[in-house]
C-alpha cells in the first residue's frame, strides 16, 4: 500500500504545481482557521481567522479519517470528501480531494464540478471512466490500478466498476470547494418545472414521475 500511496502523492504534488488554482492564491504560508474567533463575509468569501502560527501543531497538517470506505449509496458509491471543513489544514492552499470506492458493477453517476479540475487515480480495481466535451464527444476508456485520468473542469465525466472486485479511487480538485452537480439530481431532483421536462425528454408526466421516486440522493456522497 505505501508504494502505491507515494505515487498518488505525487501526483497530487504534480497537479497542484502545474495547474493553475480556481481559488485565491494564498497570501500567507498556511492558515489554520481558528474556530473561536469565526470568520467574516464578504461578498464572495468567509474570510477565517487564522490561529496563531505558534499554536500550530503537525497534527493540524495530518488527516486519517480515509482509511476505510464509507457508506455506500444505492448505486454502489462511497464517497468520502475532503476540504477544509473536515481537515482544516487544507484551508486557503486551493486543493481538495476525495476517497471512492465502487462496488462491483457499481458507478459514480455522470456530473461535473464547477470550481475545478480532477485528477483520479485507480489504488486498485478496473474502472470504465470518462468525461464528455462541450462538442458532445465523449473521451473515456478502462482504466486500472496505477493509472490516473483528468477530468477538466466544468466538464461532465463519470466512473463504473467493469472489474469483478471492488475499486478504490482517490481524486484530487484544483480548489478547496469544487462544488458536485450530478445530473439525475440536477434534472429530477431540483423542481424544474414537469411540463419543460416533459417537453425537453419526451416523457410523459407519469414517468417523469416514476423517475423522482426511483432517482435517491444519498447524503454521503461527497466530491468525486
Amino acid at each position: 500500500m505505501y508504494p502505491k500511496l507515494a505515487f498518488f502523492l505525487s501526483i497530487l504534488s504534480l497537479h497542484i504545481l502545474t495547474t493553475s488554482a480556481s481559488d485565491p492564491d494564498p497570501v500567507q504560508d498556511f492558515c489554520i482557521p481558528n474556530t473561536e474567533l469565526g470568520s467574516t463575509r464578504t461578498s464572495r468569501f468567509n474570510l477565517e481567522t487564522c490561529k496563531n502560527p505558534k499554536e500550530v501543531s503537525p497534527e493540524e497538517f495530518v488527516f486519517s479519517g480515509i482509511k476505510s470506505p464509507g457508506n455506500f449509496s444505492n448505486t454502489g458509491l462511497s464517497a468520502i470528501s475532503v476540504n477544509p471543513t473536515v481537515f482544516p489544514g487544507l484551508n486557503t492552499l486551493g486543493m481538495s480531494f476525495v476517497r471512492a470506492d465502487l462496488k462491483v458493477g457499481g458507478i459514480n453517476a455522470p456530473h461535473f464540478h464547477p470550481r475545478a479540475t480532477e485528477i483520479a487515480y485507480v489504488v486498485q480495481g478496473k474502472v470504465y471512466s470518462g468525461f464528455v466535451d462541450s462538442t458532445n464527444k465523449v473521451f473515456a476508456k478502462i482504466i486500472e490500478q496505477g493509472e490516473v485520468m483528468v477530468f477538466p473542469r466544468g466538464l461532465v465525466h463519470f466512473q463504473m466498476n467493469v472489474g469483478k472486485s471492488s475499486a478504490t479511487i482517490f481524486g484530487s480538485f484544483n480548489s478547496q470547494n469544487p462544488g458536485t452537480h450530478r445530473i439525475p439530481n440536477v434534472i429530477f431532483g431540483s423542481g424544474i418545472n414537469d411540463e419543460l421536462l416533459e417537453k425537453a425528454f419526451g416523457l410523459t408526466l407519469e414517468q417523469i414521475s416514476v423517475m423522482r421516486r426511483k432517482i435517491i440522493f444519498p447524503q454521503e456522497q461527497g466530491n468525486v
